[in-house]
């Protein structure tokens, strides 16, 4: 038998790393309740966090029932070992032993933690070591005042996959999406003001959305999407008589983008495309993805109809990540009340989407 007709020892499946977000919020809650609650979907995933941080988060769950193992691995490897035990949490201690913060504060610490987190599981994604990231939610004012300068996740990861490729941060663009089984957004800006938002609204900024969006959209779906675009103003603009950014840039970038082989469409008035987008057993949809000008256009809706089921996907980056669609929630952290359904719907995506990944680099 040749070398080229050897046969190849099976390779051994990619951990999911699930980062614990900011210990003083409800992140390391949830990631308990769903691994015990639905033991199946979180099999072969590997928390990235704290030790006792996630004890304190299991006792919220459980109280003092030993039965419930937490696997500790000072390493990747070693928790990915631990990951293959039924009913087991294995983790990743990535970062400096902790002592478990407050609940419902401000913590630089805290903010530190998690941020650290990311950034070690994001490195191991970018490395070939994990299949996907799912991040649990971080708090943006723990996280300045631990001295980072990302607004959120998608700008902290963003960073490190610019760096992790060698090129500045401008030349890896990516978009926030919001989804669930309804709905699709995605969005031209993110964490900005909506003074700066309303400057972040040029032809190349909606192409490129566009652009980002239907080829993410492609891998996931097998197909071209259909992507239509929400306008800025009311009505979108009325024909110029509030406001000139559909005629002017909107209506340009989505030209551009059609003679680019991109099926898109509009500018539609924001105030119905959300609703003409919405597949429901009563309408089918037609509609893949909807392209919101700003945050709170495109996040609105989609959170309207439930966080419980939205995941938020950042596309662009050259791994997959997924994240729950809401916040740490301060005001109910500690109390054993936080819903770990928006956590299990962003794993369930990133499976997916790691697997539409991994056969997209098998087929090119």
């Amino acid at each position: 038998m040749t070398a080229a007709h050897a046969p190849v020892a099976a390779r051994k499946p990619l951990p999911l790393l699930v980062t614990m977000g900011d210990p003083a919020g409800i992140g390391p809650e949830i990631i308990a309740r769903a691994w015990l609650e639905h033991p199946e979907a979180l099999m072969g995933a590997v928390v990235v966090g704290d030790a006792a941080v996630m004890r304190r988060a299991l006792s919220l769950v459980v109280g003092d029932d030993v039965s419930r193992p937490l696997a500790v691995g000072a390493t990747l490897a070693d928790a990915a070992q631990a990951a293959a035990l039924p009913r087991c949490i294995a983790l990743w201690q990535a970062i400096a032993p902790m002592t478990p913060p407050a609940f419902g504060r401000v913590d630089a610490q805290a903010g530190r933690a998690a941020a650290q987190c990311v950034v070690a599981a994001a490195q191991a994604a970018l490395r070939g070591e994990a299949r996907a990231i799912v991040t649990a939610p971080l708090n943006k004012e723990a996280l300045a005042a631990a001295g980072y300068d990302h607004p959120g996740h998608t700008e902290l990861l963003q960073s490190l996959a610019a760096a992790h490729q060698g090129v500045p941060v401008a030349q890896l663009p990516v978009r926030m999406m919001l989804a669930n089984d309804e709905l699709r957004t995605v969005l031209v800006s993110i964490h900005l003001s909506l003074r700066d938002a309303l400057q972040a609204v040029t032809v190349e900024a909606v192409l490129q959305t566009l652009r980002i969006t239907h080829e993410s959209l492609s891998r996931m779906l097998g197909r071209a999407p259909r992507i239509a675009v929400a306008g800025l103003n009311p009505h979108a603009g009325e024909g110029g008589l509030f406001g000139r950014e559909e005629i002017e840039v909107i209506a340009p970038a989505i030209s551009l983008a059609q003679q680019q082989g991109i099926d898109a469409f509009g500018p539609l008035a924001p105030d119905t495309v959300f609703m003409r987008a919405r597949a429901t057993s009563a309408q089918a949809g037609g509609i893949d993805a909807v392209i919101a000008m700003y945050h709170d256009q495109g996040l609105i809706p989609v959170k309207y109809l439930g966080v419980e089921q939205g995941v938020n996907v950042t596309l662009g980056l050259p791994l997959v990540r997924t994240s729950p669609d809401h916040g740490t929630a301060f005001d109910i952290a500690g109390t054993g009340r936080a819903d770990p359904r928006s956590l299990l719907q962003a794993v369930r995506m990133a499976r997916a989407l790691s697997a539409a990944h991994a056969a997209d680099a098998i087929a090119s």
